[in-house]
């Protein structure tokens, strides 16, 4: 019995899990231009953070700093893998990279065809036209850009801070159980002393 109690006692020191909070850091392709958010699970964004630019052997490309709401964007310059890394302090040190063919993309190295020609089926050959496309102007994707950007912030920090509530509340029921099976155990026990 004081076995079971010094163990009981020695669960209940244990220090319980700390309720920490992962970095989020994603980076992600917008128009001629590399656009990065930076924050914790919890929700709280990351602000005036200096986000280096790297390439992969660590030269430093440039620089960019994060506004108020934790998103930093970043213009690349060369066709050549880009190494984001960030350092918020206490330990808290994010790293993301975006491969050099998706910055040739940016770039535009890659040619994107702007025409598409239909036909119609063999039976109507008469009637086959060529459609064009409508580009739309740089300004233009910008500024869709922007918007669904804006539009995706509030859905980003709800998704992580409930990642991270859900995380606590798994953790906290499993210690629930445990006091439950302890529970248990020394009921079962004490009726058994009761009824010998």
């Amino acid at each position: 019995m004081i076995r079971c109690i010094a163990l009981v006692l020695a669960l209940v020191a244990l220090p319980l899990p700390a309720a920490a909070h992962k970095v989020i850091f994603a980076i992600f392709k917008s128009g001629v231009s590399i656009e990065g958010e930076l924050g914790f699970s919890n929700g709280d964004m990351s602000s005036g953070t200096s986000i280096q630019v790297l390439d992969t052997q660590g030269a430093k490309i440039g620089e960019a700093v994060t506004d108020s709401d934790g998103f930093f964007v970043f213009t690349p310059t060369e066709p050549i893998a880009h190494v984001f890394k960030a350092d918020m302090g206490a330990g808290h040190v994010a790293e993301a990279t975006m491969p050099a063919d998706e910055i040739a993309e940016i770039l535009g190295v890659a040619a994107i065809e702007e025409t598409v020609t239909a036909t119609a089926p063999a039976s109507a050959t008469e009637n086959a036209a060529q459609v064009t496309v409508a580009s739309l102007s740089n300004e233009e994707r910008l500024a869709i850009a922007e918007a669904v950007r804006d539009e995706m912030r509030p859905l980003r920090r709800e998704l992580a801070a409930y990642r991270e509530k859900n995380d606590l509340q798994t953790i906290l029921g499993g210690i629930g159980y445990i006091f439950g099976l302890f529970g248990l155990y020394f009921y079962i026990a004490a009726r058994r002393r009761m009824a010998g």
